[in-house]
């Protein structure tokens, strides 16, 4: 749009010197170019375009044939130079803050709305480029001991709160390459390249952590390639070790009870 904007200036001077006659208004045109420019930029950006504008009319004035030089600098130039410079102005404005909102926008997509980090679809996104990617990784899923115990007695409130502490813990304590998510309603998941054996180190922290608040987690992992390539294939299997885990601890539960 930057280009299109330069080649927009030049367009309608060569255009305004052969063509222009009092009363015409080729000149006009001069607005297309400053909002190509000013939508490519933000408020300065916009003005600036205008500014430039402005020049170029006058350039235009003095290398056309039809019109009189002294025409160049009068107060309709001044009212081109501020009207050019308001439209970019304002044009420039909504650009950068529509492009902020949907920056913003974009983020809330992918971001889960209770805990604050990513989201299924996030998780969804990044499982399916790294195994695009081909390089290993690991996959830990981790289920909250106790969730709908909590909801039941101290309701959904106190519910999200642990759900919150448990996200916030576990992408404190993820790599910077890690990518934490939260997949369902007490399933949380970490993509990591730290090697299984670390991924449930790390779940062992994060249960020494929210220890604190009376919560644990159930973790599970699998890797890829060793045990697929596929993201069906890897969430599945975790899923079902995961399964498998929080029978296990049930079951020492009761027998410890």
């Amino acid at each position: 749009m930057l280009v299109l904007g330069l080649c927009g200036y030049a367009a309608v001077f060569v255009a305004y010197v052969p063509l222009e006659h009092p009363g015409l208004g080729i000149a006009h045109f001069y607005y297309l170019p400053v909002c190509l420019i000013a939508l490519a930029t933000d408020l300065m950006g916009g003005l600036l375009a205008g500014a430039l504008a402005a020049a170029v009319y006058c350039a235009s004035v003095f290398a056309s044939p039809r019109i009189p030089s002294s025409h160049a600098l009068t107060a309709a130039t001044g009212i081109r130079l501020v009207t050019f410079a308001l439209v970019g102005a304002l044009v420039g404005l909504y650009a950068s803050r529509n492009r902020q909102l949907v920056e913003r926008l974009r983020g809330d997509v992918a971001r889960d709305f209770v805990t604050g980090i990513g989201n299924a679809h996030a998780f969804d996104d990044e499982l399916s480029r790294r195994c695009a990617d081909g390089a290993p990784f690991t996959l830990l899923l981790l289920d909250v001991d106790g969730l709908k115990a909590i909801n039941d007695v101290h309701g959904h409130a106190a519910g999200n709160v642990a759900l919150r502490h448990v996200g916030e813990t576990l992408a404190a304590l993820a790599g910077d390459d890690d990518v934490a998510a939260r997949v369902g309603g007490d399933e949380f998941a970490l993509i990591t390249t730290a090697p299984p054996n670390e991924a449930i180190a790390l779940a062992d922290e994060l249960n020494a952590v929210i220890a604190a608040e009376s919560l644990t987690v159930t973790a599970a992992c699998t890797s890829a390639p060793q045990d697929g390539s596929s993201a069906a294939d890897l969430f599945h299997k975790a899923d079902d070790r995961l399964f498998t885990a929080k029978l296990l601890r049930a079951n020492r539960i009761s027998l410890a009870v």
